[in-house]
């Protein structure tokens, strides 16, 4: 973090190994804390000491600079001449001094596991996109820093290909234990992530809702390798018999809970289960939005529907249609079912009146209101092509961005 530097403080200039300035630099982002505070404190413990503490490896050192009360950096020198130290070497011992009184935050897991249903009755809009790369998101390095927008995170991003630049911040990653449910027949979302569809004929999470499980659900859950989500990000993939999934749930007793009935057991292993919802207004839409209703306990907008649209008509028709899915629900079973925003995928200011104005008319709805505006471009489509995940592929892009802000702003 950085803030204006006040009018009592000295710039001073010395040296810490690159390995220390890092360390340095992610603990201070992860206490939301200034670099210059942290240093100042480290330095205030250093020469409250009775003697200096185990040498520090300072090989290949670089310039560092930072800000200090004044007086505070010629205090220092005294100490470090007293002790018999380099300022380089004192600085360091302070540094370190400092990170091992403020140890790296613990990660807040959530009392009810948080479910987020992505939908939206329109095929093509980008679900799977949105699903994949919010899941990503949340299940980032807490102890690395990554690229995120700290603008309002539905600003208009720059039109796709213009060259211009984000205000960027370096953030921890949020480290949630993440599952991705790939409850459309179609597996875009598997076979995205580089994952196999399920065999048909044997078990799926579609035997399961409609009580005709061949074993437990959690073997068939893979993880999505990368050091950068550790074995916190997993997938539980697709199975073609989903086609039928409709008309297998309507022979089931209270069909509208048979996707949490499944889903239960594997849930104390995860903060966060995200669903990849098909186009579809069936049974099957019902069973995911009851799915992500508010269970007791639990805060309002902790849980609920993340809708995916784009900026252009048809994607406001089928709003219409699946919000009103949503409302008679909400009547007919007296459930409290939170929206947790509208995300605009897909924009690209360049196309003209019909997506400017069409991302107006999505400001305007204000309940529920705009989460994200997610750019147009071509790391996404590549990253499908190659199998891999966005943020694998393109950890720093636009979108990469985009989504870690969206993550940001529902979580």
């Amino acid at each position: 973090m950085t803030s204006p530097t006040p009018s009592d403080r000295e710039k001073v200039v010395s040296k810490l190994p690159p390995w220390l300035r890092q360390e340095l630099k992610i603990r201070t982002a992860q206490l939301r804390v200034d670099i210059q505070d942290a240093v100042h404190q480290g330095i205030a413990q250093w020469s409250a000491l009775a003697s200096a503490p185990s040498s520090v490896d300072t090989s290949g050192a670089e310039s560092f600079s930072t800000w200090l009360p004044a007086g505070q950096w010629e205090s220092f020198r005294a100490d470090a001449r007293d002790r018999g130290v380099s300022l380089i070497q004192g600085l360091a011992q302070a540094v370190s001094l400092w990170l091992e009184m403020n140890p790296a935050p613990t990660v807040q897991r959530p009392s009810v596991v948080r479910r987020i249903v992505v939908c939206n009755q329109k095929g093509g809009v980008g679900k799977t996109a949105i699903t994949a790369g919010t899941g990503e998101a949340l299940a980032e390095d807490p102890d690395s820093l990554h690229p995120v927008r700290v603008a309002r995170q539905f600003a208009v991003p720059p039109a796709a290909g213009s060259g211009s630049s984000l205000d960027l911040e370096d953030l921890p990653g949020l480290g949630m234990r993440v599952l991705l449910v790939d409850f459309d027949p179609q597996g875009h979302l598997t076979k995205q992530l580089g994952q196999q569809p399920l065999p048909i004929g044997g078990d799926s999470l579609t035997c399961h809702m409609a009580g005709e499980a061949k074993g437990p659900l959690a073997d068939l859950v893979v993880p999505i390798p990368d050091e950068r989500f550790g074995d916190r990000l997993h997938l539980l993939p697709a199975c073609t018999d989903a086609f039928l999934l409709d008309v297998r749930l309507s022979t089931v007793r209270a069909r509208e809970a048979s996707l949490e009935r499944a889903l239960t057991p594997l849930e104390s292993d995860y903060d966060v289960v995200i669903i990849d919802c098909p186009p579809s207004l069936g049974l099957s839409m019902d069973a995911a939005i009851y799915y992500g209703r508010r269970r007791e306990n639990e805060q309002p907008g902790a849980s609920g529907a993340l809708i995916v649209v784009q900026a252009e008509d048809s994607s406001a028709d089928a709003y219409d249609l699946l919000t009103s899915q949503i409302n008679d629900l909400r009547d007919d079973l007296s459930l409290d079912i939170d929206y947790l925003g509208l995300v605009v995928n897909l924009y690209d200011g360049r196309r003209g009146f019909i997506a400017t104005s069409s991302l107006q008319a999505w400001m305007d709805i204000k309940d529920p209101r705009v989460v994200a505006v997610v750019p147009d471009l071509k790391e996404q489509r590549e990253a499908v092509r190659v199998k891999q995940p966005l943020f694998v592929y393109a950890p720093k892009g636009d979108q990469a961005v985009a989504m870690r802000a969206l993550a940001r702003e529902i979580s």
